[in-house]
């Protein structure tokens, strides 16, 4: 059958949020237990004062990983541990995990135990249950869904619809270091393509390749965060670039943001690879548009301050402004940029 191009809308047009608003607009929730239905980092359900959140995350070859360079342990680890970072940026603390499988004859029993292998680490690491999964065959390369399920009260989900008037906007770790390693590893491949003889030298760049390839669910920083009493008042993890979920944030809590370039965490390996690059790349690039941090970016009310100023994994980088304003940048010259969502575009 001859496909019909006319009114026909093109799916790059949309981009993936505008794109899963489209298709979920009339699905109303029914049931009374559909606490929180599409739109925020996990569904939430139940009918008691502890919740449950669930999440699904799907990656898939050529798209969102690259063979040539990602060991097969390596992501096992990584699908699990990117569906667990959903349920942190719940406020959550995750339970059990669903692991679905579509692989092409292309891979052995050995290469899929070496996956699993990978999938058995990070449950180990997070305390973590397989309860179960779903395998089917693929007519070329490898797809693998994760649908993680985790648990909090109901009194200290945090959304990303709760951020309010001059709230202060914080993040943990570092931002724009997955995204250098990956492009280190793009690097090492284009190089072995010319010269199969090539022996990658990536000694140097532990921290960056680790962050890409092996990325750690901050799971440690909503323990701290509830060893100090503090309920952020907005959550997301940071998946697709720090402008990226800002927007998310803002457009959620109807608000916008002021951030300042000086205060993102930048580590110096991710600092060091911009300047190898090109000398046009910046490293504050990376860090708004770079994504697969899978740092928590939240917000809390003023009167937290003192909780949290002292905490070295979590630097306040900016505040919440009033509804209607921008979203933007404040550089170190003072003058302002507003952001973007330019957005993770993985390996393609």
């Amino acid at each position: 059958m001859a496909d019909n191009t006319e009114g026909r809308t093109e799916l790059s047009s949309l981009g993936e949020f505008a794109l899963i608003d489209r298709l979920t607009d009339d699905f109303p929730l029914r049931n009374a237990s559909s606490f929180k239905g599409v739109g925020d980092d996990c569904a939430v359900i139940g009918t008691g004062d502890m919740k449950t959140v669930v999440t699904t995350q799907t990656m898939a070859e050529g798209v969102h990983f690259d063979m040539t360079y990602t060991p097969l342990r390596h992501l096992g680890y990584k699908a699990v541990a990117i569906a667990l970072s959903n349920v942190a940026a719940m406020n959550a603390r995750p339970r059990q995990v669903l692991v679905s499988l579509a692989v092409s004859n292309r891979y052995s029993l050995e290469a899929l135990e070496e996956l699993y292998a990978g999938i058995r680490l990070c449950c180990d690491r997070y305390d973590v249950d397989l309860v179960g999964g779903d395998t089917s065959s693929s007519r070329s390369g490898m797809v693998i869904t994760v649908t993680a399920v985790g648990e909090v009260a109901e009194k200290k989900i945090a959304y990303r619809s709760g951020a309010r008037l001059h709230d202060l906007i914080c993040v943990s770790g570092d931002l724009g270091s997955a995204y250098s390693g990956l492009l280190v590893l793009q690097r090492e491949k284009v190089t072995f393509q010319v010269d199969p003889n090539f022996q990658p030298h990536l000694e140097s760049y532990d921290y960056v390749l680790e962050r890409y390839l092996k990325p750690e669910p901050r799971l440690d920083i909503v323990d701290l965060l509830d060893k100090h009493a503090i309920v952020p008042s907005a959550m997301i993890d940071v998946s697709d670039g720090l402008a990226s979920e800002l927007l998310h944030l803002c457009k959620q809590s109807g608000c916008g943001c002021e951030v300042y370039e000086e205060r993102l965490p930048i580590d110096y390996q991710t600092s060091r690879v911009c300047s190898e690059m090109s000398k046009n790349m910046l490293p504050v690039s990376n860090a708004l548009n770079g994504g697969e941090d899978f740092e928590l970016l939240f917000t809390i009310h003023q009167s937290d301050y003192e909780k949290i100023k002292e905490l070295n994994e979590i630097h306040i980088i900016g505040h919440i402004t009033e509804e209607g304003s921008p979203a933007v940048m404040v550089t170190p010259q003072n003058t302002t940029i507003q952001l973007r969502a330019q957005g993770w575009q993985g390996n393609e």
